[in-house]
Parts: C-alpha cells; sequence; structure tokens
C-alpha cells in the first residue's frame, strides 16, 4: 500500500458513491412501481421546476450527458410524458416541455419525495444539509444554479 493515497474510508471518491447510493435508496424505492427511471425523474423534476427548454440546457439542468438525454427524452415523449419540438427560428433545436401526465407522475409523489427530503434533514440536521448542498456545489463545475 503506497502512503500517498489516503485511506479508502476517508476517500472522497467512494464517499460520495457510498452517499449517493445512502440518498439514492429510497428515491428508488419510491420510483420502482412507476415505470420510470432516476434520470427520467430527475428530466421530469427539471421540467416541472423550469419549464419548456432546449435539449442542452436540459442534459446540464438534470446532470445527463446529452446523448443520455436524447434517448431518455425519446422513452418519456413515447409515454406521453413530454413533448419534443422544434425551434421556430433554429430547426435543429430541440425544445422538451413536460405533459399533464409528466406533471402527474410528479405531483402524484411529491408529498412522498417531500418526505425523503424530510429524512434527510432529520438524519443530518437542517443546518448540516444545507451546509452540505453548499459544500457540494463547490465541486460541481457547472454549478450556478
Amino acid at each position: 500500500m503506497t502512503k500517498q493515497l489516503p485511506s479508502t474510508n476517508r476517500s472522497l471518491p467512494i464517499a460520495l458513491i457510498r452517499a449517493r447510493e445512502g440518498v439514492m435508496a429510497p428515491i428508488r424505492d419510491m420510483l420502482a412501481e412507476t415505470g420510470i427511471t432516476e434520470q427520467q425523474w430527475r428530466v421530469l423534476r427539471v421540467l416541472a421546476e423550469f419549464g419548456r427548454m432546449d435539449t442542452k440546457t436540459l442534459a446540464d439542468r438534470s446532470s445527463l450527458l446529452f446523448p443520455s438525454l436524447t434517448r431518455i427524452a425519446a422513452t418519456l415523449r413515447d409515454k406521453g410524458m413530454v413533448t419534443q419540438t422544434r425551434g421556430d427560428k433554429d430547426r435543429r433545436r430541440q425544445f422538451i416541455e413536460i405533459t399533464a401526465l409528466g406533471q402527474k407522475m410528479i405531483d402524484d409523489r411529491a408529498q412522498e419525495a417531500a418526505l425523503i427530503v424530510t429524512g434527510f434533514k432529520t438524519t443530518l440536521g437542517e443546518q448540516n444539509y444545507e451546509t452540505l448542498l453548499d459544500l457540494l456545489a463547490l465541486l460541481d463545475p457547472g454549478g450556478k444554479d
């Protein structure tokens, strides 16, 4: 073992992966019977919050690679949860918007999602929860939200 590397118990990448799994477990449970994935949920959440947007912005705000968003948007479109339209001025530019069905998916789970967040805040404490979000934002190269 080399002394240059920190213990895996104190490795930031490993700690973040473990924390992600801890955070995502209750969300996966919430989504288990919906027929949508974590990534699809993120796309719907972003659209519900910000409204219609171009695919590049949506990929960035959803923390998805553009090719993944393209596939996810097509799946959500096929499920009737989003619409895709071309830009009026630039036909190459695509816009995605949540439909009433997609919004219903969010609305039907809003209370359960809020309880999940409350659980995190209870575990961490309100101040630690907010501090953690602030600290993680410092590591986000594109994080301006």
